[in-house]
């Protein structure tokens, strides 16, 4: 028993001295390669300075790649030129965008503005005069609506001055595409032209109506359309001139939603000038 017992015992001092050799040898080996590492570091460091001490930045840098390829000292001057080069491009674009930014917001503030706020919605339609035949012009009302006035429904939306940007144009309505606040504004020009022979009784009469133009909305919602505008003016029209020419204006913000509908209506239909430049009507997207 007592041979067996210090045999084991022998055998556990004979393990314990070969984990304390493998962890000693470990130990050696890691602090051997750290010891490398370490002085390699230094060797590189000391050699970037000194290429730096030694070379001429400017004649390294331009030359060919294929001759520095191999050259230590090229490829560490290389690289430094390149993060110059990078660091004074980043910081000249910086300062250059500031110094135009700030020239140009002190010439004109507006587009400065325009660029700091927030994104809309591009949404606007602008309609112009079109030529039509006078029986389409005289036959611009729909008493069935109860609207005042007569509809004017051949309004140009693509040629000329016109355009519609996700805005509709049916039958002289312009059909809204998405909800918001709009500013809507319409003109249209009323021409009166003189009788050579004599002045009649339906010209004595035109003669003392008014002006009228009225803005609607139609809604889906609501069977009749709605009265958002309405402007009128009452103009002597002198006898000698050959003929007169008097416009009504007017414009203002309303909320709309999609799919709302806007029109035109005027007292005399057959007397608007259809010029592009004379009669025209319109909305954009405000907000």
């Amino acid at each position: 028993m007592a041979g067996g017992s210090s045999g084991v015992s022998f055998l556990g001092v004979v393990l314990l001295a070969a984990i304390l050799l493998q962890t000693v040898a470990v130990t050696v080996t890691v602090l051997y390669f750290t010891n490398v590492l370490n002085t390699m570091k230094e060797t590189f460091a000391r050699s970037s300075v000194s290429c730096l001490t030694r070379a001429d930045l400017r004649e390294g840098y331009v030359r060919s790649s294929t001759e520095g390829r191999g050259d230590p000292c090229w490829q560490v001057t290389q690289q430094l030129h390149t993060l110059i080069e990078k660091s004074l491009s980043q910081r000249y674009q910086r300062e250059i965008s500031s110094a135009v930014r700030g020239e140009v917001s002190r010439v004109l503030p507006s587009l400065v503005m325009e660029d700091r706020a927030p994104s809309r919605p591009n949404v606007a339609a602008h309609v112009t005069g079109s030529l039509a035949p006078k029986v389409e012009r005289e036959g611009g009302g729909s008493p069935g609506w109860r609207v005042q006035g007569q509809k004017i429904s051949w309004w140009e939306g693509h040629k000329g001055l016109a355009f519609l940007q996700d805005v509709r144009l049916v039958d002289g309505e312009l059909v809204m595409s998405r909800p918001g606040l709009y500013y809507i504004y319409a003109q249209t020009y009323f021409r009166h032209t003189h009788r050579e022979e004599g002045e009649e009784e339906e010209e004595r009469e035109q003669r003392g109506r008014p002006m009228l133009q009225y803005v609607y909305k139609k809604v889906s919602s609501y069977p009749v359309p709605i009265l958002l505008m309405k402007t009128s003016q009452t103009s002597c029209w002198s006898r000698d001139s050959q003929f007169s020419l008097h416009s009504a204006h007017q414009g203002g913000l309303f909320p709309l939603a999609a799919g709302d509908r806007l029109l035109v209506t005027v007292s005399n239909a057959s007397a608007i000038d259809m010029d592009e430049r004379s009669s025209f009507f319109g909305a954009f997207l405000v907000s």
